[in-house]
């Protein structure tokens, strides 16, 4: 048990930068706006994509190579889609998780700070520890985010049941079965509980790890299902939450920016007593401040680590510049939009639910290329799960476009 205690860290770094948009944001948003109706999508759309995330572990555990290599052994077509879509999420998603924190932010703070210059502020913060802190910064405070945002949360719901719901049953219950919800179901599922691209950033978190501590197979599971079961856990949490604080009130569901941020707050507060309004505000804050470092350092060790496999001759730094483009071009898209969180997180999540299937197929062929495919229950998920994410974003591109 000591063994696995001390190999946890790239599970929890993964959960770190699951629990973001999807969770504190979609996962509550759908309870509020829907009741139980869509607690099977939550608990199906963690299920089915399982195994994909897993692939990733397992290739690496199994190879001691990163994902990305296994991608570039593929063919260079593959290598180059993964490369083309890389590029776009990680911009794209260090736009959106930067400014929910920055929201997250403007709310807490006593004083009124625009949300572009704490957008700014952050970043900055962001780039210091990443830049001079490096993997073992990010290991250590990953943990500790997570067991406080975890604490809160699981309170605050087990005091939400003892209560009841706090407001009444619609007479005329809102209805989610409809081509018209359709773009919000996608965006429910874009990043829940992340972008399986996520797994890649996973892989080269498990070889950094592997640096500075031995971790065999078993030991490597155990971190990954730990850490991906708390994402799948906290999902559902967050959406009764959504369920039992906001769902049948007549206040109109804030769906972005610092509105929602106050919503979110307050439903914390109106379970476990306005006192904790303050420390929920931090803990919330916090959580996606560690999503934003995870996201800023995760995608740019991908671009990193595909630039190695393309060149024999790379910069010194270069993951330091990697970090510092992702930061900047992230930042044009915040200042694009204009600091307009709704528009921004349903554009990303909106593109990772559409190129889900294509990385969920690559990591597939990863385990078929090494001669380990998936067998028994976890073969048929692997299927179902293929024909799920396919079917269901082709139906979105059909009713899109």
């Amino acid at each position: 048990m000591q063994q696995k205690l001390s190999s946890i860290g790239p599970g929890i770094l993964m959960a770190t930068a699951a629990i973001g948009g999807s969770h504190l944001v979609a996962a509550t948003q759908a309870g509020a706006l829907f009741g139980w109706q869509l607690v099977w999508l939550i608990i199906a759309v963690n299920l089915l994509k399982y195994p994909f995330f897993r692939f990733g572990v397992e290739y690496t555990l199994h190879t001691k190579n990163s994902v990305i290599e296994g991608y570039k052994r593929q063919g260079k077509a593959i290598f180059a889609i993964f490369i083309v879509l890389n590029v776009v999420a990680a911009i794209v998603n260090t736009a959106g998780v930067l400014l929910l924190t920055a929201s997250l932010l403007h709310y807490a703070l006593p004083v009124q700070v625009s949300v572009t210059a704490l957008c700014f502020a952050i970043l900055s913060i962001c780039l210091a520890i990443l830049l001079f802190g490096h993997y073992k910064v990010l290991d250590k405070a990953s943990k500790w985010i997570m067991g406080c945002l975890t604490v809160a949360t699981v309170s605050a719901l087990i005091i939400a049941l003892s209560q009841g719901n706090a407001h009444p049953t619609p007479e005329v219950m809102p209805y989610p079965y409809q081509l018209a919800m359709l773009g919000f179901l996608v965006v429910l599922m874009g990043w829940m509980p992340a972008p399986i691209e996520i797994s890649a950033i996973n892989s080269l978190w498990i070889k950094a790890k592997c640096k500075n501590a031995t971790l065999n197979y078993h030991q490597g599971l155990f971190d990954f299902n730990l850490g991906y079961g708390l994402t799948a856990l906290l999902a559902l949490v967050f959406f009764a939450l959504g369920v039992l604080v906001q769902f049948g009130s007549a206040t109109k569901i804030e769906l972005a920016g610092v509105a929602f941020s106050k919503q979110l707050i307050d439903m914390y507060t109106l379970t476990i007593g306005e006192w904790a309004r303050s420390l929920v505000s931090t803990i919330a804050f916090l959580c996606m401040f560690g999503t934003t470092l995870t996201v800023l350092d995760g995608y740019a060790r991908t671009l990193n680590e595909a630039l190695c496999l393309s060149r024999n001759n790379t910069p010194k730094n270069s993951l330091a510049i990697f970090i510092l483009l992702q930061a900047c071009f992230g930042m044009g898209v915040v200042l694009f939009f204009k600091a307009n969180l709704k528009d921004m997180l349903t554009f990303a999540m909106t593109l990772a639910f559409v190129t889900t299937p294509l990385f969920a197929w690559f990591n597939y062929r990863l385990m078929i290329n090494i001669e380990k495919p998936p067998v028994g229950a976890l073969k048929l998920l692997t299927w179902v799960g293929l024909v799920y994410l396919f079917g269901f974003a082709l139906l979105f591109i059909y009713w899109r476009f």
